[in-house]
């Protein structure tokens, strides 16, 4: 029995995993993780499209319109949203981006895959929990149990730091300082490293959960565990966070409408801080933005602030008493009748 020819696709597909990605792009384990299963997603799409097992693929097997047949039935029978789409398409571009500079006798077949454009997806809503909703889940939490304080600590914490859920979850006890000034370390994305206060109820809740665990403050073991031991899960925390909001729901009927998701969380620390007046700088480097630009959609979803400059603008009822503050200035109006 002859041994399989080792194809270019094989060879590539290992080189970008192996050496490209975690050595000259220095990209993240998550990165390389959500890479791959998009790229594992094409390949078993290609290979059903050519009635060939994947082990038979070749770069001849995915060509544009392989990939935008893929990333149409991601849409459609995976149901995906077209910010997923294009999540799916930007491991796809790095991929042949690579291929470009490793084989460029393929370089017309990559030029033309990073020629298929992200698609224009719509902007929703932003959902975050106001300050009472927080208070009306953190309430139905049974902390007499040890997963209960658990879940208090660990959504506490959530809503403190803003952090991404996975930030959370690659906690450490050593990430953690609970003397002044209590902190915790957060890696985010491209491995970024950042510092971001505790507030002293929080410390408090995280100092009582590290003891009884048993844990030491430089122990490297994951904080948040599930009852088997092992690591939290983004699904573990998303499936929390809908209990404790639905139980909610009854002393709280502002939460019956919302789509809330672990992320919500970070939105809702975002909100708060921009409430209690921190500046969108701070906040962009609390939150471990690229840029504060990013920041910068907060202040257009604060319902309050909208009211206040609601309160504030001159209402519309045809009443002209409430003359305007400049028509009564001299020097304004002079300067107005020089023009």
């Amino acid at each position: 029995m002859t041994a399989a020819k080792l194809t270019t696709l094989a060879s590539a597909l290992r080189r970008f995993f192996a050496e490209h990605l975690p050595q000259v792009r220095g990209a993240s384990p998550h990165t390389v993780r959500s890479y791959r299963d998009s790229l594992a997603l094409l390949l078993r799409f290609a290979a059903a499209q050519a009635g060939r097992s994947v082990a038979e693929l070749d770069l001849d097997a995915l060509p544009p319109d392989v990939i935008v047949a893929f990333l149409h039935d991601r849409e459609q029978a995976g149901r995906n949203r077209a910010s997923t789409r294009n999540v799916r398409l930007a491991a796809i571009h790095a991929f042949f981006r690579f291929v470009a500079s490793v084989h460029p006798e393929h370089l017309e077949q990559c030029q033309r895959v990073l020629a298929i454009p992200f698609k224009r997806s719509a902007t929703r809503v932003i959902e975050y929990l106001e300050y009472p909703e927080i208070q009306a889940a953190l309430l139905t939490i049974d902390r007499t149990t040890r997963d209960g304080r658990r879940d208090y600590a660990l959504l506490a914490t959530m809503f403190n730091t803003g952090a991404r859920v996975q930030e959370i979850l690659d906690l450490r006890p050593s990430d953690v300082q609970l003397v002044s000034p209590a902190h915790v370390r957060l890696f985010g994305k491209g491995r970024k490293e950042r510092l971001c206060p505790l507030w002293p109820q929080t410390a408090q809740l995280l100092r009582a959960y590290i003891s009884a665990r048993g844990l030491t403050p430089a122990s490297t073991q994951p904080l948040f565990v599930n009852h088997r031991g092992a690591p939290l899960t983004r699904f573990g925390v998303r499936y929390l966070l809908a209990k404790y909001c639905d139980r909610a729901r009854t002393t709280c009927p502002s939460l019956a409408g919302k789509r809330l998701h672990p992320h919500s969380l970070r939105h809702s620390a975002a909100v708060h801080l921009l409430k209690a007046g921190v500046d969108l700088v701070t906040i962009s480097h609390w939150l471990g933005h690229a840029s504060p630009n990013t920041t910068h959609r907060y202040a257009a979803i604060d319902l309050e602030t909208k009211r206040a400059a609601l309160n504030r603008a001159r209402p519309t009822d045809g009443d002209d008493t409430a003359i305007a503050a400049w028509r009564s200035d001299a020097t304004i109006l002079e300067w107005l009748a020089a023009l």
